[in-house]
């Protein structure tokens, strides 16, 4: 099979855009929600999610949308969905082929967006469904409790399928070959995030043949629809960031690649941003194919602390270090998930991201992996597939030879190539105090004192003269910051005699300006 173009930006839409108009929505303001905010950017496909659980199109097959409940929903949200798409097919349109031909008319390539697994129940357990009102549900998960993980995962997806069961993975693939027969897609995107609980926890690795399994029986399937149509129909497959949890949760990427089984892989985060996508690690897999590697981006970062900048301000540059990054480390494009949006929500970042070229001169932060995990509440668990090898948080202990955790950030700028204005290092130490004192190196070398400024984001008005946490901060020459890997090693040098908590060093950035 030919190579995948270059799409630049890959734009995955949720769904949403059916619940952005009261009932009923027309198509033309359905379409408009759709691709507003993708025209006139660098965004090259679109990934359009079908659906999690049911059709949303005439199918003898599966169950519709709203269906398990006599379409009375438990939200607004889900009656919007529901309705809006439910009075398209009673006027007679489809919202897929408008999708299709709309793309066509703008250039812009469209997929199927098919999640795999996808868990939003909740945390309902297997013998909760039956009488959970949830319009996600469908009657083959009601009925067969005993097809999901159960308590072989963590609770809050103890409702999701077990893929090692024949039943399931018949089932899922008789999903993923109506959807892809019905419409004339460019291709379809595997999401196997979405959410990445599907095997028994404790024998994932090894029963991974199973998801493998699925994977080529939908290639094959594919293959056979390029066949008749006389052209590439591609296959996408969204996986963990890292090749280790991609071997826990049971992806086996280097059959997928050696089989031909996958025209794109997206490493991406179960929960969030993952910063630290093997980018570099998994084209070196594909060295002699035609696969090509989009790192993705999600909504947000985790982990990551507000300020000094304001919120929005400091995710794009957060972002925009993080897409640098990713084309340092030989990304064939990028991918982005979850970025809700109107015409000029994202327009900015989604005619900056797309290439290198576009990234120069503009305002970034590297920053170093937080490993972020929840105690408690909803999502509990799905953290924990992300980001492994983060290094932050983390106490600041004291250690009999002088030493200190080390932070890796990687820059992906040129700075030869086109010298910043300003580069600034800076950590945050919480449960700070004056008398407290830590050392900061750079690339092996201690830095001199730098400044210090108390953060305001447990004091957002500014009231207090102190606050518990603190950014220390260093200017430093553009000559040092090279193109690459550095190294950030902070010590505590000398704890205040009155302190009984560890100080903790929540966050290392390096903030390049232009």
């Amino acid at each position: 099979m030919a190579k995948p173009p270059d799409y630049g930006i890959i734009y995955n839409w949720d769904g949403a855009p059916h619940a952005y108009d009261a009932v009923p929505q027309t198509m033309d303001a359905f379409l408009e929600r759709v691709y507003a905010p993708l025209e006139d950017t660098q965004v090259g496909a679109l990934f359009w999610c079908v659906g999690e659980h049911h059709a949303r199109w005439e199918s003898a097959l599966l169950e519709q949308l709203g269906d398990v409940h006599g379409h009375r929903y438990e939200d607004v949200y889900q009656y919007l969905i529901g309705e809006n798409i439910r009075a398209m097919s009673e006027r007679g349109e489809d919202p897929h082929a408008g999708i299709i031909e709309r793309g066509r008319e703008l250039g812009i390539a469209v997929y199927a967006s098919v999640r795999m697994n996808d868990n939003h129940f909740g945390g309902k357990q297997p013998d909760e469904l039956a009488d959970a009102h949830d319009s996600e549900l469908t009657r083959m998960r009601v009925e067969h409790p005993e097809w999901t993980l159960g308590d072989q995962t963590t609770a809050w997806y103890a409702a999701s399928w077990d893929m090692s069961k024949p039943e399931v993975r018949a089932h899922r693939f008789a999903h993923v070959k109506e959807v892809c027969e019905r419409y004339d897609w460019d291709g379809v995107e595997l999401d196997w995030q979405r959410h990445a609980f599907h095997l028994p926890e404790d024998d994932a690795y090894r029963l991974r043949y199973t998801l493998t399994d699925l994977q080529r029986a939908i290639r094959q399937m594919t293959e056979a629809i390029g066949q008749q149509r006389g052209r590439p129909f591609y296959i996408a497959a969204r996986v963990a960031g890292s090749l280790e949890m991609c071997r826990r949760i049971g992806y086996d990427v280097a059959a997928w690649i050696d089989e031909g089984l996958v025209d794109m892989l997206i490493p991406a985060g179960n929960a969030g941003t993952d910063p630290a996508c093997e980018v570099a690690e998994l084209k070196a897999m594909c060295v002699g194919t035609d696969v090509v590697v989009y790192p993705g981006f999600d909504s947000g970062v985790p982990g990551m602390t507000d300020g000094p900048e304001a919120g929005p301000m400091k995710l794009a540059m957060r972002n925009r270090g993080i897409a640098s990054r990713h084309w340092w480390s030989g990304a064939d494009a990028v991918y982005v998930f979850n970025w809700h949006g109107k015409r000029e929500t994202h327009r900015e970042l989604l005619n900056q991201i797309g290439s290198a070229e576009t990234l120069q001169g503009t305002d970034k932060i590297f920053a170093a992996t937080h490993r972020h995990l929840l105690s408690a509440g909803e999502w509990l668990g799905a953290y924990r597939r992300d980001r492994i090898l983060g290094e932050a948080p983390g106490a600041l202990k004291p250690t009999l030879s002088g030493d200190g955790p080390t932070a890796t950030i990687e820059v992906g700028d040129d700075t030869a190539e086109n010298r910043p204005s300003e580069v600034e290092l800076r950590v945050r130490l919480s449960q700070w105090v004056k008398g407290d004192v830590v050392a900061v190196e750079w690339d092996g070398q201690r830095l001199s004192e730098g400044r210090s400024a108390h953060c305001k984001v447990a004091d957002p008005y500014d009231i207090s003269g102190v606050t518990s946490a603190v950014w220390l901060c260093f200017d430093l020459p553009a000559a040092r910051v090279g193109q690459g890997r550095h190294e950030v090693k902070v010590i505590l040098v000398e704890r205040h005699p009155r302190m009984g908590v560890d100080l903790v060093l929540t966050d290392v950035e390096l903030v390049v300006r232009y």
